[in-house]
């Protein structure tokens, strides 16, 4: 099992640097498991305490939960991966069932910042784009699937995005094997990774 890790800011382009690497793969090679699924379960608090949780910081996420996915798939156990509902911010009753594939995606904001995580990784990867690029993206994000205005969302970006990104995210860039400017724009970077996965593949075969 080859199990990779690709990091990056709010709006940098995880998603489509993700999708364009699992496309290379047949899906019965690649699962992708979310950081994002691993929101803490907020069922234990108020309306008002849910809407005033800071996404971006580490003591949003169940660490202990993903690590202990991950052992297990290594182990080659399947798990059931949360869900989670940006609109009640909370965890959803259903799971997903994620079985063991021989390569691992595991995508987030702070993919790289616990080290006990970064250790089961094989490759790191960090998506670096331009803050006013991620700044567009996240407006669009937010307003057409988060139910924000613009203006709620720039606050955010200002207030909690922006120093939470410096503080906790641009730092874990230092532990990429790879850093991969202009997001899922970057075509060249891109093809490199995925020459290098299908060769780990058929290595590990």
């Amino acid at each position: 099992m080859i199990i990779i890790g690709i990091a990056g800011g709010t709006g940098s382009g995880k998603t489509t640097v993700v999708k364009k690497i699992a496309e290379t793969l047949p899906p019965d090679h690649v699962a992708v498991i979310p950081l994002d699924s691993y929101y803490n379960d907020t069922t234990n608090l108020t309306d008002e305490e849910r809407r005033n949780i800071n996404f971006d910081h580490p003591d949003a996420f169940d660490w202990d939960l993903l690590l202990k996915h991950i052992q297990l798939l290594r182990q080659g156990i399947a798990v059931e991966q949360p869900t989670y509902s940006y609109l009640i911010s909370n965890r959803l009753p259903e799971t997903i069932h994620i079985e063991p594939k021989q390569v691992m995606i595991i995508e987030g904001i702070m993919t790289l910042l616990m080290k006990k995580l970064r250790d089961l990784m094989d490759l790191k990867i960090f998506v670096d784009t331009d803050s006013d690029e991620r700044l567009i993206r996240i407006i669009k994000r937010d307003i057409l699937e988060r139910g924000r205005t613009a203006d709620m969302v720039m606050d955010r970006y200002i207030d909690v995005l922006k120093p939470m990104h410096q503080q906790f995210i641009e730092p874990t860039k230092r532990f990429a094997d790879i850093i991969i400017p202009q997001g899922g724009d970057n075509e060249k970077a891109i093809s490199i990774i995925k020459k290098y996965i299908l060769q780990e593949v058929k290595n590990h075969i």
